[in-house]
């Protein structure tokens, strides 16, 4: 079925609003439904992306929207006024005692989440499935900032390991591990993946993505394996050039708070760590000049400062040539910020639709962002897609 630009704009629109609200459910509503079988469940690699902890209940990952097929991703939250029922067996969003969206249709479970690795590890759990041929690897959890009570305001990676570690293998991978799952994930079809983690001395951190990428290469065979280095802002700028010389395309350093005062208190280990927030920048500058245009990233976290300075933050960092990336601020279970509400949907649509404007104006289209992003699925991908007439069904 065909469907008309205003049509498919309203679904990413409520694609939008369900993101921020959430969705309000039994947690023991997908019994019996086949997560984990044949619908694709839900991994918490790095963050967990709810309300309330659900430990030993698996939540399917995603699911479509009728209009558009534009992936929604479930997060959680029991105050929400989007409500996941089933009935007869089919499952439906109800909002105001009205169906909001009909006949849910969940993601497909990739067929490597049944697989594992040569010394036995589930492959799901060292590369998540992101969508549209993207996989996000985290090789830890680990993040230093923890110890020294200078963990990221809005960040639950830390508590996303005492949650959920036990269950879903949230300690370091090797590098063989790595290479085999993105062996697997490229002979069937993949070919962007990102490497994250948490908050590692430099040194330590080169050192270790140097070895995947390395890894990597021999196992495919190639040299260029569309990759994208998510690190922290070293003190030594010199070694950007190590990340770009291993064999990845793209790079990633999140910024997270555009706005210098804000930056210091939501981001206390970043401010204080390798140069501050000064530094953090002058990191994207280096990386700008050893990658290239578009082939830099830098997330900022939409919802917490000002959209004034947001704006301003992704305005500057895109007319440099670096993919500056709002990402829809959802509060988190295990975050210092957990109980906090994200502004309501009118406010991040109105982010995503200046951002777009932004993108434009600069020539950045959605296959450049999505080969140099984690999730290509996010409200502003949707955007771009729709404008550039790109459909892509799963």
């Amino acid at each position: 079925m065909s469907y008309t630009y205003e049509q498919l704009l309203e679904s990413i629109r409520l694609k939008n609003e369900i993101q921020v609200e959430g969705l309000n459910f039994d947690p023991h509503i997908f019994d019996d439904s086949g997560v984990g079988n044949d619908v694709a469940e839900r991994v918490n690699a790095l963050f967990t992306c709810d309300r309330h902890a659900h430990k030993k209940i698996e939540f399917p990952a995603l699911f479509y929207l009728p209009v558009g097929n534009f992936r929604v991703h479930i997060r959680w939250n029991l105050g929400s006024h989007f409500v996941l029922v089933k009935e007869d067996g089919v499952f439906n969003i109800v909002k105001d005692g009205k169906r909001v969206v009909e006949n849910i249709r969940f993601a497909k479970r990739a067929d490597y989440y049944s697989k594992k690795t040569s010394d036995g590890a589930d492959m799901r759990t060292i590369a998540q499935d992101y969508g549209y041929g993207n996989i996000f690897i985290v090789y830890s959890n680990e993040c230093c900032l923890k110890e020294k009570g200078q963990d990221c305001l809005f960040c639950n990676i830390n508590a996303t390991k005492d949650l959920y570690g036990e269950d879903q293998n949230i300690n370091w991978k090797n590098v063989n591990e790595i290479a085999e799952t993105v062996q697997e994930c490229y002979g069937n079809g993949y070919n962007h993946l990102t490497v994250s983690g948490g908050f590692v001395p430099e040194r330590r951190e080169v050192d270790y993505y140097a070895d995947i990428a390395e890894t990597i290469q021999d196992k495919l065979g190639v040299e260029d394996f569309n990759g994208t280095a998510c690190v922290g802002a070293p003190e030594d700028l010199s070694v950007i050039e190590k990340y770009k010389e291993a064999g990845f395309s793209s790079i990633a350093t999140n910024i997270e708070i555009w706005d210098e005062k804000m930056f210091e208190v939501i981001c206390p280990g970043k401010s204080q760590m390798c140069g501050g927030r000064k530094n953090w920048i002058a990191t994207l500058d280096r990386e700008l000049e050893v990658f290239g245009k578009f082939h830099v990233r830098s997330t900022l976290v939409s919802g917490i400062e000002p959209k004034e300075s947001l704006i301003e933050g992704i305005d500057t960092l895109v007319s440099k040539g670096i993919c500056a990336l709002p990402s829809q601020w959802y509060v988190n279970v295990g975050s210092a910020l957990e109980g906090h509400r994200t502004p309501d949907p009118d406010w991040h649509w109105d982010v995503f639709e200046k951002t777009k404007a932004i993108y434009q104006r600069n020539g950045l289209d959605f296959w450049t962002l999505r080969n140099a992003t984690a999730e290509p699925d996010t409200v502003i991908h949707d955007l771009l897609r729709l404008d550039e007439g790109i459909e892509l069904v799963e």
